[in-house]
């Protein structure tokens, strides 16, 4: 059980290896921050829905809080004071009660194309996100898709073992476990410019009660939290959740989109105030929709 100890701040955390490392590095960044108000750091590891659910298909079940919800629940009963997600996870609109309280320095937020070695033209294609299935049918027309669940680990050896013969993974969740090789395998860093990332990928975020933001103010990363908010704005206007055939990724001067059966764009964004480029980051997007 988690402290009930005032004077010590509570993270909860999916039980993946992955999402467990990336609580740890919140927990690093925490323990220096001058302002803290608690005395020690304790980790609250849960198991959510979609970690259960290992057969489903993310694509025919939605996916939205699948990997968020317990979290969620821990937060507004107390049991913790913040969430650590992967931005990438967490559904455009958030339970009443909830807000985004900040996010670490991103990672690199490519995606990776990891393929066997043997395999130059894959057949098979393992991928449960219709973002990434969208924007790669056309690269190898005829080819199989099929899912692939399980933690980074067993995604590897399943490939490795030719349930398919490729599939995708987030380069800063790779970076982030140390995997930089796996046996049998090649891993190929894919442009932006050709498969636009999911909104907030390579983020860290960190979710809390509303009225606990401002115990955070200062804590994390400005410049994150921009980009990330502009992203998660574009993806709200096209209609997207985290599991949808959407993306969008802010650069700090450019906002690459992605929109299924819309195609691609990109448009320049003025960040001198975070407030306005939020909002015209929702029209200029609907306006290219042409629903506006």
């Amino acid at each position: 059980m988690p402290s009930t100890n005032p004077e010590t701040l509570v993270l909860a955390t999916r039980r993946s290896p992955l999402a467990k490392r990336q609580t740890e590095m919140v927990r690093d960044a925490l323990a220096g921050w001058p302002q803290a108000w608690w005395k020690s750091i304790e980790l609250l590891e849960l198991t959510t829905t979609g970690d259960k659910q290992v057969t489903w298909s993310l694509a025919n079940e939605g996916g939205k809080g699948l990997f968020t919800r317990e979290l969620e629940e821990a937060l507004l009963s107390g049991r913790a004071q913040l969430a650590v997600h992967s931005a990438k996870d967490l559904p455009t609109s958030l339970p009443e009660g909830l807000a985004l309280a900040g996010f670490l320095p991103r990672a690199d937020a490519r995606d990776v194309l990891v393929r066997r070695a043997e395999v130059k033209i894959p057949k098979k294609i393992a991928s449960g996100s219709p973002r990434r299935r969208t924007q790669a049918e056309k690269w190898w027309p005829g080819a199989e898709w099929t899912e692939l669940r399980g933690n980074l680990d067993t995604r590897l050896k399943k490939i490795a073992a030719g349930e398919a013969d490729a599939t995708f993974l987030a380069a800063a969740g790779l970076h982030r476990l140390g995997i930089d090789s796996f046996e049998g395998l090649v891993f190929e860093p894919i442009s932006i410019e050709k498969m636009v990332p999911a909104a907030g990928q390579g983020a860290i975020a960190l979710e809390s009660r509303s009225e606990d933001v401002g115990k955070f103010n200062g804590a994390f990363c400005a410049k994150t939290a921009q980009a990330v908010f502009i992203e998660r704005a574009a993806l709200t206007a096209m209609g997207g959740g985290c599991h949808a055939a959407s993306a969008a990724y802010f650069n700090g001067e450019v906002l690459h989109v992605f929109h299924a059966p819309k195609g691609r764009a990109t448009f320049a964004v003025d960040i001198s105030n975070t407030a306005v480029a939020i909002a015209n980051t929702t029209t200029v997007v609907t306006q290219w929709l042409g629903t506006l």
